[in-house]
């Protein structure tokens, strides 16, 4: 089947629209989605003492060590999530869709006062006949809801965003909307959320917390470099994990010289045929063994004598010409990395995303300062145009895959868009 069969035919003539000039965002729709400039902002990551800005999260579910806890838990018992001192904002109500594992988000809720509503309207509007609050927090991640064919988890993000943004519409009150990693999952879903933020003029973010947190390596891809070769390594989960490595390589990608123009086809190769590819060119050499170096790795594993069958190459083509690859191997990495080559530049730069566990996830604090950015600022911190571009790039990798790894041209993609500026947490760790 082709990609764009699996369009519908309303949200494919809302597609060709929106490509109109390549899907380049416009200069009114880019108002509502302009960075800050960090050079600007010294102040960076903490805001100072800013009265606090009321919030409400909408959840799949909430257990210890959820993405739940690990954003809203922030809100309640501080930046380490064991008390002292938080963000400048406040939560003011929860909606949580399931109960699973455990009553902890409940609980903790009961702790600190804060209503929990049946319904999504409730929440935003906290019971009220207004808006009361300053943004929402919607977190899509976890909890019992299926899979289907393709390996994606099937959230309801969509259906968080549209009664969120459903209540703005009732009650003539837009405020900033975070949500939590890819949108959709499908691109039919990503397209429709999107646009509607657009149309609505809402401050919308999402994505990864990978890009703003610590890396080992500290390394920053300069700014509008000349790159002959992007690659990435992640593990786990081709959904869950797969748009973690997607992220983490397009928050460097997105930097190469001319900005981002968006993706002409994607292809993903399975076991053998990955190192087929690559052995023809397809990635740098010396990149993959950079990339390679930085990674947390299983015991005695080399990435190039790694042929699972289970491992899958993503490739990608940009509209440029440019080729980046994301390598998804359960047999050889223990982390998320990624780096570049530049021209005329001998040594691939190249870095490992941090994960730690301690306190509770860092890397999710400084995915929070972000939002809390944007919640003060009423603009996105960071263009949301990057998770609708790796969004749609894993939906039609995974349709690869499905289809035994035919290249599959992406004119949906064609999703231009200005990189940001907003710095990662840098090492050594800033406190939090």
């Amino acid at each position: 089947m082709n990609v764009s069969e699996n369009l519908t035919r309303r949200n494919w003539l809302a597609a060709s629209a929106a490509m109109a000039g390549g899907f380049a965002v416009s200069q009114g729709a880019f108002a509502a989605t302009q960075q800050l400039n960090p050079a600007e902002n010294s102040d960076w990551p903490p805001l100072g003492n800013r009265p606090p800005r009321l919030v409400t999260g909408i959840l799949t579910t909430y257990f210890k060590g959820s993405h739940s806890d690990v954003l809203i838990g922030r809100l309640l018992e501080g930046w380490k999530i064991d008390g002292g001192i938080g963000p400048s904002l406040k939560l003011s109500s929860l909606y949580i869709d399931q109960t699973v594992k455990t009553e902890f988000g409940r609980e903790l809720a009961k702790k600190y006062n804060i209503p929990i509503f049946e319904t999504i309207e409730g929440a935003v509007t906290v019971g009220t006949k207004g808006i009361p609050i300053d943004g929402v927090l919607s977190i899509g991640e976890h909890g019992d809801y299926p899979r289907n064919e393709l390996g994606q988890d099937l959230y309801p993000r969509k259906r968080f965003f549209e009664e969120i943004t459903d209540t703005f519409q009732k009650y003539g009150k837009v405020v900033p909307v975070f949500n939590d990693k890819h949108l959709g999952p499908s691109w039919e879903d990503t397209l429709w959320m999107y646009q509607r933020s657009v149309e609505m003029k809402v401050p919308f973010m999402a994505g990864s917390s990978l890009v703003v947190g610590y890396r080992d390596p500290d390394m920053t891809v300069p700014m509008g470099g000349e790159m002959e070769s992007a690659f990435a390594i992640g593990y786990a989960e081709l959904d869950r994990y797969g748009i973690h490595t997607l992220e983490f390589l397009q928050c460097m990608v997105e930097r190469r010289k001319g900005g981002e123009v968006g993706v002409k086809a994607v292809q993903c190769l399975s076991g053998a045929a990955i190192w087929e590819a690559i052995e023809k060119g397809a990635i740098n050499a010396s990149l993959i063994d950079a990339v390679a170096a930085v990674s947390l790795k299983a015991d005695g594993a080399a990435v190039r004598s790694a042929n699972n069958p289970d491992d899958h190459l993503f490739l990608i083509e940009y509209c440029d010409g440019f080729v980046a690859g994301a390598l998804m191997t359960r047999s050889f990495a223990q982390s998320i990395s990624a780096g570049v080559k530049l021209r005329g530049v001998e040594q691939p730069l190249a870095t490992r995303a941090e994960e730690r566990t301690v306190p509770r996830h860092p890397h999710f604090g400084f995915l929070l300062h972000a939002i809390e950015r944007m919640i003060h600022s009423g603009k996105p911190t960071y263009p949301v145009e990057r998770t609708v571009l790796t969004s749609g790039i894993l939906d039609r990798v995974l349709n690869s895959k499905a289809q035994g790894g035919v290249r599959l041209e992406t004119p949906e993609l064609a999703i231009s868009y200005t990189p940001s500026s907003y710095p990662h947490a840098p090492n050594p760790p800033l406190p939090l």
